[in-house]
């Protein structure tokens, strides 16, 4: 109750000045003058590390402060997770090291499948638990079953034009601007072995990488064509110019049809650009010639797969009449 101990027998304090300090806190604030600063504070320095030196801009706090995301290392190995995902990549006979099964799994058709094609192809099986399930899958969901792909080794881009030397047949070869959906990369490459070509070459960097879903996509073909990595495009491109390859790039602004190009006897080079934005101005400067599909007005740009597969296919029908 407020005002004091009312009906407990004892006298209730007396409000007023109560013995203290005697006026020393006061003075000893005196001459200390204002608060220093956060930057000036010793305590301040310790958490928040050393202040910024003179005309630079200031920290960016933790909240504000951008999330850095890290690059997967393209050395490391793929990891395929969940039942229908692994017995697929089995059966288009994507590469393989081990096969990954959980402790006490419920057996069905797809899992039995996997475990059956993974012991005629001598892939190791291992049963593990599901937290190391989940590491090995970062989490993603896995149904107790997973597949680990060895690293794809990429060749050298000589080493396409070598290709075509020792089989002693006209260099041709597809190269990818800006194609970054893996799916694109395998049916071109499913394309490519179709229609008779010596490789692939993509960029080191914003490129579709020989994952597995590109793995999947060319039912098997890229164990049959080399994939090989520029460092850049665009000097690559001027390398193979060099060397006497011819360097068609294609494009709907074209003003050439692809059938009007001289596609017969000289070593060619095939580039192809992503569907939204095309070949890279500077990757179109590089090029001898830019060519384009023609096609109805509708349809405003073609998959950079079925554009691939068209132009392939076109040079393949040329080459045959020659």
């Amino acid at each position: 109750m407020a005002g004091g101990a009312k009906g407990s027998g004892r006298p209730a304090k007396k409000k007023g000045p109560t013995r203290g300090t005697g006026g020393q806190g006061k003075r000893s604030l005196r001459a200390r003058g204002a608060t220093p600063p956060a930057e000036m504070r010793h305590w301040y320095k310790d958490k928040r590390g050393a202040p910024a030196a003179p005309g630079t801009a200031p920290a960016e706090s933790a909240e504000r402060r951008p999330r850095r995301t890290t690059r997967r290392d393209d050395n490391a190995p793929e990891v395929i997770g969940g039942r229908n995902p692994v017995v697929e990549a089995l059966r288009a006979e994507v590469p393989a090291n081990a096969l990954y099964v959980a402790q006490r799994i419920d057996y069905d058709d797809r899992i039995r499948e996997s475990i059956k094609m993974a012991a005629d192809r001598g892939v190791a099986l291992l049963e593990v638990s599901r937290d190391r399930l989940d590491k090995l899958t970062e989490g993603t969901v896995h149904q107790g079953v997973a597949l680990q792909l060895p690293p794809y080794e990429y060749a050298h881009p000589e080493e396409l034009v070598e290709r075509a030397s020792d089989a002693a047949e006209v260099p041709l070869i597809i190269a990818l601007d800006g194609v970054t959906d893996p799916r694109n990369l395998g049916a071109i490459a499913r394309s490519a072995t179709a229609f008779g070509a010596h490789g692939i070459l993509v960029p080191s960097r914003r490129s579709a990488s020989v994952s597995a879903g590109a793995w999947k996509t060319s039912a098997g073909t890229l164990a049959h064509i080399p994939v090989a990595r520029a460092a850049n495009l665009t000097s690559t491109l001027r390398e193979y110019r060099e060397q006497g390859l011819f360097v068609v790039g294609l494009d709907g602004e074209a003003t050439t049809d692809i059938g009007d190009v001289d596609l017969t006897t000289e070593p060619l080079v095939l580039v192809v650009g992503s569907e939204g934005k095309g070949l890279s101005r500077l990757v179109r400067d590089t090029c001898d010639q830019i060519a384009r599909i023609p096609m109805q007005a509708a349809a405003e740009s073609l998959n950079a797969g079925v554009a691939a597969g068209i132009a392939l296919y076109e040079i393949a029908r040329h080459r045959r009449r020659r």
